[in-house]
């Protein structure tokens, strides 16, 4: 199968780094203008310049915002004001007890995770709808489906982010526009890297060994006994924002690893 959306304009929140990144090189190469997003200018720019260096006839722009405020959300919609592709990627996370999680950090999860795509979708959707195409596509994660027990918060969002794109795909029923979770389990991001990076020095393993023993210690249900790579996760996400994936609405399409133990 060739994927090609070739006069397609993606934009991908969240995407100066892992799985983010990897998706908006994925959907450069088919052709896609792909918009990458981070909160400073600096890092989009460097992000766009690794696509770029990665593929030389990529179309490839970039837009600084936050989107943690409806704010950020309005200022990135009035610099880019249509799409055909969007993943709502952006993210954030962090282990921490329920019991020291506090009432704005809460919040803060909520803002980052959920309400930054709910902006975005509300924002672009209609549009898709009038031309009879879209692709809208939420990284939610197994975490949504398999609270863990050190990010309560963390998990809420993600299951949170299923029952939207599960509702949105049923309120765009017969548009043309199809909606999307993807759910990631452990995987060899810049941000996990980050909470391994302890374990790598103390072991001396190779990350990819730090990662496979955080998912047997931590994800035993973990069928490849691994951390997926970004680029696993994104060549899920490219398909679900294909013209091929035409017939995959609604759905919740897992990377996991066959970590979530059920048929």
């Amino acid at each position: 199968m060739r994927i090609d959306l070739t006069g397609k304009t993606a934009l991908v929140t969240g995407s100066t780094l892992g799985i983010g990144r990897a998706i908006a090189l994925g959907l450069a190469r088919t052709g896609a203008t792909v918009v990458v997003n981070g909160r400073r200018q600096e890092a989009v720019d460097t992000a766009v310049a690794a696509i770029r260096a990665e593929v030389p006839d990529a179309k490839v722009e970039g837009i600084a915002a936050d989107l943690r405020t409806a704010e950020g959300v309005a200022e990135l919609v009035a610099a880019l004001p249509s799409v055909d592709v969007l993943v709502n990627n952006v993210g954030i996370f962090n282990p921490q007890d329920f019991f020291e999680v506090p009432d704005e950090e809460w919040f803060r999860f909520y803002e980052v995770n959920v309400m930054s795509g709910v902006r975005l979708s509300r924002a672009y959707a209609p549009a898709m709808a009038e031309r009879g195409w879209g692709r809208i596509v939420f990284i939610s994660s197994e975490s949504g489906l398999n609270i863990p027990v050190e990010m309560v918060h963390y998990g809420m969002t993600k299951t949170a982010q299923l029952a939207i794109a599960r509702g949105l795909a049923k309120r765009l029923a017969g548009t043309g526009v199809t909606v999307n979770s993807v759910l990631p389990g452990p995987t060899l991001s810049e941000g996990v890297s980050e909470m391994l990076k302890d374990e790598v020095a103390k072991t001396g393993q190779s990350l990819e060994e730090a990662g496979a023993a955080f998912v047997r210690a931590h994800r035993p249900s973990s069928i490849i006994q691994r951390a997926a790579t970004v680029e696993e996760v994104a060549n899920m996400v490219v398909y679900a924002c294909s013209k091929e994936a035409s017939a995959t609405t609604g759905a919740a399409l897992r990377v996991d690893g066959g970590t979530v133990d059920t048929i």
